[in-house]
């Protein structure tokens, strides 16, 4: 009895480690969004530019590890230009869909290319439902540096220029400011920020902007 006993503990280990598969790597980095109208605000303002103002922005995935559809993107950057359909507020409750400039590293290997922008679209969903144009530029980015989670820099080329800090008690002008939108994207830990500086000089959106002063940022991080 004991010996059947010992043999079936043994198929069923057997067949447990060849019917389970190792899952797939995944990919994790820091991330940084910016937008055209402020998502840290109070509801008097965000209602003022709804509809008006805030089409335009800027998502940035730099990869600390991992894979996507096998191919491996340690240490390499894309960054998405989006112009949507109308005012990007909380896509949870107000879908939209846009038009995008992607921008990959040039770093990366033509196969790893074609991956970051397919990472960017899978992140961004119909956010980058039409993709105008590609461009391969080298791109520099620190994102929560020095243990200031708001605080980040990134530059690729003349194409996208961004600088933000962590919110003050001076940014504060109503009183009753909040977080009153979310990330456009899935972000682990993510806290909003002030934009210095944000601009994009590239074609493919039939538009270029520059936004100073703003608090329509977003850092934290992305896993998958």
């Amino acid at each position: 009895m004991k010996l059947k006993l010992s043999l079936s503990i043994l198929a069923l280990a057997a067949f447990t480690g060849v019917a389970t598969k190792p899952s797939a790597p995944g990919i994790s980095g820091d991330y940084l969004e910016v937008r055209s109208c402020d998502v840290y605000t109070g509801p008097c303002f965000a209602n003022g530019e709804m509809g008006l103002a805030g089409k335009e922005g800027m998502m940035v995935w730099s990869v600390r590890k991992g894979a996507w559809n096998g191919v491996p993107l340690d240490g390499l950057k894309v960054i998405a230009v989006v112009r949507a359909d109308a005012t990007l507020g909380d896509l949870r409750h107000q879908p939209r869909s846009g038009k995008a400039v992607l921008v990959v590293d040039e770093t990366a290997s033509p196969q790893q290319r074609e991956a970051l922008a397919g990472f960017a679209r899978a992140m961004a969903g119909d956010l980058i439902r039409e993709v105008a144009e590609v461009k391969v530029a080298p791109v520099q980015a620190v994102i929560g540096m020095s243990g200031m989670k708001g605080c980040a820099s990134v530059k690729a080329a003349n194409l996208v220029e961004i600088t933000t800090r962590c919110l003050a008690e001076l940014d504060c002008v109503c009183g009753n400011e909040e977080t009153f939108y979310p990330p456009l994207t899935d972000v682990v830990g993510a806290v909003p920020a002030y934009t210095e500086l944000a601009s994009f000089e590239g074609n493919g959106l039939n538009l270029t902007w520059e936004l100073v002063g703003r608090r329509s940022a977003f850092v934290g991080q992305f896993t998958r």
